[in-house]
């Protein structure tokens, strides 16, 4: 069993920036892949961005590359999302999810895949 939750989100400005923290519980941590997620009002829940059980593979969604970060600390058991120039687009309730099956991440990632969720963050990019 794996129990997320998110931290870090909250309102900004345009071009602003908002670091994204999920904390996880569960000795499986380190070994899941994990990712982040959003979904806008009115539209289905997209990927943002993923990363392996290492850090060392990652993947993002075309609409954030070169302004989002994702990174994860295994010591810690925490997984960032630094999100940069952000967009009124940006908008939307940001989740964290593991996927305890795989070490590795599917490109682009599928959300019905990852078992464990957290509750979800809000971000509002004001333009």
């Amino acid at each position: 069993q794996v129990q997320l939750v998110e931290s870090g989100g909250g309102l900004v400005q345009a071009g602003g920036s908002l670091r994204l923290s999920c904390a996880a519980s569960g000795r499986t941590f380190s070994t899941n892949a994990m990712g982040w997620f959003r979904q806008a009002p009115g539209k289905e829940r997209e990927s943002v961005a993923a990363v392996n059980w290492s850090g060392g593979d990652t993947y993002y969604a075309d609409s954030v590359k070169g302004r989002f970060t994702i990174s994860r600390d295994n010591v810690k058991n925490t997984m960032y999302l630094q999100m940069n120039s952000l967009k009124p687009e940006d908008t939307a309730v940001y989740y964290c999810a593991a996927d305890p099956r795989r070490s590795w991440i599917r490109q682009p990632p599928v959300p019905n895949e990852y078992r464990y969720w957290g509750q979800g963050t809000q971000v509002t990019v004001s333009s």
